[in-house]
């Protein structure tokens, strides 16, 4: 079984396994995908000899915009309605010579399921098949290097998918999906995707050299202040651009300067250090703007949304990127551009970009 079990949004399986094919295929491996039963999981399958572990080998979970994480299916199985432990480990008897050493064994659910009862049995269900899988040598014992991952995928209570994945190649959040709460001084809900994006693209290694500092950061289309709260949160003086009105709280700690005009048309005198946008428009007119920016050296770093049609989202995304590509290599600009189709995002995708000269 050479298959792939790829979390996505749903809604978005399409374009999750669109994507995944066409990078494949890019490494001259080659496959087709299949949408899941659950709702935002999509089966990829492998053509010919390749399998799972040579496409992992060479694409990177953080090089797909669609996928939020990914783990090689080895078996599907019945689970009965008692013992289901021993179900798992009969399984995973017979795919002794197929299995890597796993230190820990995680339990997913479809990341829509509405099943309380699923739900709680999955959570209370890791701990007692950890002991079981421990003390019969199915799981590594100690504090030997993590490298694999058990995973088991509960569709309900009757089927479960069991594979492996990686930890340099999965998502550092259960099921891709970072668990974040809303400050309740925030001036709306949208912080939340500007919190998520930190996380996603800024490693902790260079948290202090892109977020700390006091650096300047300039917020388009910014009223009533999520995105800028955030900003301020990590210390920056911020402009925020926008011709609605900002949050009063947010106003009075010194660190805005609001300045009512259109968030595409705004340029600053100077150069800052961050550049943010959230603004409801179509995606080539941001990318286009955002390209701008750059291609002029107005700032250093972006995290920017586009918001996607309702159809043809992954071509528009590839236009988008076409464009923003074709601008900063005609202005000389070295960068390096990233996005991902974030748990807070619907419609849009959320990119950064980072000026690396």
């Amino acid at each position: 079984m050479h298959q792939l079990m790829v979390f996505c949004r749903a809604g978005f399986e399409g374009e999750c396994g669109r994507e995944l094919t066409d990078a494949a295929a890019w490494r001259g491996i080659f496959g087709f995908f299949r949408p899941g039963k659950e709702p935002g999981t999509v089966r990829f399958t492998l053509s010919g000899k390749d399998k799972p572990a040579d496409l992992m080998n060479t694409l990177a979970l953080g090089d797909l915009v669609f996928a939020r994480d990914w783990f090689e299916i080895l078996a599907e199985f019945e689970l009965p309605a008692s013992d289901r432990v021993g179900a798992v480990q009969a399984v995973l008897r017979e795919l002794e010579a197929a299995l890597p050493a796993c230190q820990r064994v995680e339990v997913r659910i479809p990341a829509g399921n509405t099943d309380r009862d699923l739900g709680n049995f999955a959570r209370k269900w890791v701990a007692p098949l950890s002991r079981a899988l421990r003390d019969a040598g199915t799981l590594s014992q100690g504090a030997g290097p993590d490298v694999y991952q058990l995973e088991i995928f509960l569709s309900d209570f009757t089927a479960a998918v069991v594979g492996v994945s990686r930890a340099d190649n999965r998502s550092p959040f259960p099921g891709g999906i970072p668990r974040l709460k809303l400050s309740g001084q925030s001036p709306s809900r949208s912080a939340l995707k500007l919190d998520e994006a930190w996380k996603v693209f800024v490693a902790p290694d260079r948290a202090t050299e892109l977020l700390g500092g006091g650096k300047k950061a300039v917020d388009l289309g910014a009223a009533p202040g999520g995105w800028t709260s955030q900003l301020v949160r990590h210390g920056m003086l911020v402009t925020a651009i926008d011709n609605g009105p900002m949050n009063a709280e947010l106003m009075a700690t010194g660190h805005v300067e609001h300045i009512e005009a259109d968030g595409f048309r705004w340029r600053p005198r100077r150069a800052v250090d961050w550049m943010v946008c959230d603004i409801v428009d179509q995606p080539r007119k941001t990318a286009a703007m955002v390209a701008e920016w750059f291609a002029k050296k107005l700032c250093r770093y972006s995290i920017f949304n586009l918001k996607l049609p309702m159809k043809k989202r992954y071509e528009e995304w590839l236009e988008c990127r076409g464009l923003i590509e074709e601008r900063l290599t005609q202005a000389g600009i070295g960068y390096r551009l990233v996005a991902r189709h974030l748990y807070h995002d619907r419609e849009e995708i959320t990119c950064f970009i980072e000026r690396l000269d």
